[in-house]
């Protein structure tokens, strides 16, 4: 899910047309501690997880009888080998199918505002025309500092992630490519340009590591003289015991990648433990239809999403 989460720059509208900053993480781990601090009460991350984002996003769509009905058919489709359970392995499977459709159907819905000569290529200038090209062309517009900063910040950065992601070197991408720049907690190349963003997205006083202050500020604004809520406490916590592995007050790079990129976490087969864990009634370590249905608003809400499109998609393209 990607993830997981860098700072990109989307626009509306095509090339040269006026920007809107917006700041998106593209740090699977770090957004999907802000949505576990909630999932309590709101299972947010479950549901994004199971349906994938978009598809959550439109849950409220539904009655909870057409939930219930579309949930059903998906189960059908979970359960690979049509034993009539669903096991944690299967949803295991559709939660990584479900990630990598929404990465590269994200790819597909921005390659033609992007790929501007129809090459099937995405060459550098094209991109930065289609990203940059107004505030390039119109710089006085952009008399608000915060603005000029973000831009010109920006602009190198992204450079230098797309020639990362670029690799003939010919500074024009690919599909693949394309997908790699824009997903790049995705791909083992691009993973060293995930730390480094995030390095430098948290590290305010530029001194190359994340201390305690700030890896708490970057998830939790405190008012002066206010208390800290009891998650922050424990983020601390984790801080010390789990993140500072050489117990220097900080975290370096290697840190950092341990941090957000571990190697031994796998979130798909976490995730679908966890489903099986806490729908699984008669404790057989896995889940029969009833058992889905009768916990529906772990998956899909109280009100589920709009599966129509999910239901007529050709799932072996995945």
């Amino acid at each position: 899910m990607g993830v997981w989460y860098l700072l990109t720059l989307l626009f509306a509208g095509a090339a040269l047309s006026k920007p809107t900053y917006r700041r998106e993480r593209i740090r699977p781990e770090l957004e999907l501690r802000d949505l576990l601090h909630d999932d309590n009460q709101s299972f947010q991350y479950d549901h994004e997880t199971f349906l994938g984002r978009e598809d959550a996003k439109s849950f409220d769509q539904l009655t909870p009888e057409e939930s219930r009905e579309k949930l059903g058919k998906i189960v059908e489709r979970i359960d690979y080998d049509k034993d009539g359970y669903v096991t944690a392995e299967e949803l295991k499977s559709w939660i990584k199918r479900v990630q990598k459709r929404y990465i590269y159907e994200n790819v597909a819905k921005v390659w033609r505002d992007y790929d501007t000569d129809k090459d099937n290529k995405i060459s550098w200038e094209e991109y930065k025309q289609a990203t940059y090209g107004y505030y390039l062309a119109n710089p006085e517009e952009f008399q608000d500092g915060n603005d000029q900063f973000s831009f010109k910040k920006m602009m190198p950065r992204d450079e230098r992630r797309f020639k990362t992601a670029d690799l003939d070197g010919d500074m024009a991408a690919t599909r693949e490519e394309f997908t790699s720049f824009l997903h790049p907690e995705e791909f083992e190349h691009m993973k060293d340009i995930v730390v480094l963003e995030t390095l430098e997205d948290i590290d305010k006083n530029g001194d190359g590591f994340i201390d305690e202050d700030e890896y708490i500020a970057d998830m939790f604004a405190h008012e002066e003289g206010g208390p800290e809520p009891d998650w922050v406490a424990s983020e601390r916590e984790q801080f010390s015991d789990f993140r500072d592995l050489n117990k220097d007050g900080k975290m370096d790079k290697d840190e950092i990648r341990h941090w957000i990129l571990p190697q031994d976490y796998d979130h798909a087969q976490a995730e679908a433990r966890h489903l099986v864990n806490e729908s699984d009634q008669d404790k057989d370590q896995r889940l029969s239809r009833d058992e889905i249905l009768e916990n529906s608003n772990m998956f899909v809400g109280s009100q589920a999403t709009n599966y129509g499109e999910d239901l007529t998609r050709n799932h072996d393209e995945l």
